[in-house]
């Protein structure tokens, strides 16, 4: 099952469900997908038991919803600052030619010879898919915002004025709520373009976390469940209506160095994340960057996003903010 959010022509959420391929319905006397799944949280049911008990009204396009300009997050939460944007890095394999020349690299070099990079993905390749009742190891963790920073699908994605690159990280994401009891609850998986700044991350690693303080955007839909072993979507960049860029990209379990359970432990197990009411929006890595291939955007290419079974792609244009000053006052 796929759930959406839209806004209505009052201004008020509807809350759309389907299953891939079908037509959409909305949720009867849903106020939003932050409330039902809170209800399912606190309740000790199911999203799909509390959707189910309050019934499906009437047929809505998303399609045309999307074109209208109309599609919002799949998730929001009443007070913005209430939901987290973060994720994890160097989490997946990439192709086999890639997997294959990395353990080599990994195993043949001398510890010394390895970058911090290289030591992290190795430690993943060793410890991020632990037995049942073990602990593996933690990955690579940043933090990209909160819920103003959360763009809707269509919308701009803005890369600051101080910014050296607004580039595309196309990623499985994890959508959490955590119930009256500080308890995580997943809803699901959706697409999401964990937009960065890839010349100032690779100037030197320590700014990491200035490149990924920047805007992100996930959906238009949430699939409803656990991942698919094997994800397999496609990224592509659009430069006046053409294709620009396009390759696949790969995700789920069969195709990382960590498995989502490993990932989300190390992220919820600070007490700083299980905050009663809270929403986590956390995305899981790539392997496929256009910046890799030597593309660089520019203000007005569209980042377009899609993996099959996760509904609509996810599109958003790229603006530049204006340059803006900024003074500190003394109070």
């Amino acid at each position: 099952m796929l759930i959406s959010q839209v806004r209505k022509q009052d201004g008020s959420i509807a809350v759309a469900v389907r299953v891939p391929g079908e037509t959409a319905h909305v949720v009867k006397g849903a106020e939003s997908v932050y409330a039902l799944a809170m209800e399912a949280a606190n309740g000790g049911r199911s999203l799909k038991e509390v959707i189910e008990a309050k019934g499906l009204g009437e047929a809505i396009d998303l399609d045309e919803v999307y074109a209208e300009g109309r599609m919002l997050p799949p998730i929001t939460h009443p007070d913005p600052g209430h939901l987290h944007l973060t994720g994890t890095g160097l989490t997946h394999l990439g192709s086999a030619a890639t997997r294959d020349a990395m353990h080599k690299k990994t195993t043949e070099a001398a510890e010394e010879t390895l970058t911090d990079s290289m030591k992290m993905f190795r430690m993943g390749l060793e410890g991020g898919k632990p037995k049942p009742g073990e602990k593996g190891v933690q990955p690579e963790w940043f933090y990209k915002g909160n819920g103003t920073a959360a763009v809707a699908p269509g919308e701009p994605l803005t890369s600051p004025s101080f910014a050296e690159d607004g580039g595309e990280e196309p990623e499985m994401a994890g959508i959490y709520v955590i119930s009256d009891k500080g308890v995580p609850y997943r809803l699901g998986f959706a697409v999401a373009n964990e937009f960065s700044d890839h010349k100032t991350e690779r100037v030197n690693y320590l700014w990491l976390a200035h490149s990924k303080l920047r805007q992100a955007s996930f959906g238009p839909e949430i699939r409803i469940g656990a991942a698919p072993n094997d994800i397999r979507g496609t990224s592509r960049i659009l430069r006046g209506g053409k294709v620009l860029w396009e390759k696949p990209f790969l995700s789920g379990e069969a195709n990382m160095s960590h498995s989502f359970a490993n990932l989300e432990y190390h992220h919820f197990k600070y007490g700083l994340f299980r905050a009663p009411g809270d929403v986590h929006v956390h995305m899981f890595g790539t392997a496929t960057l256009s910046f890799g291939d030597g593309i660089r955007t520019e203000s007005g290419d569209v980042f377009e996003i899609e993996a099959k079974d996760f509904g609509l792609a996810l599109r958003n244009p790229l603006a530049i903010a204006a340059e803006e000053e900024i003074a500190i006052h003394q109070l």
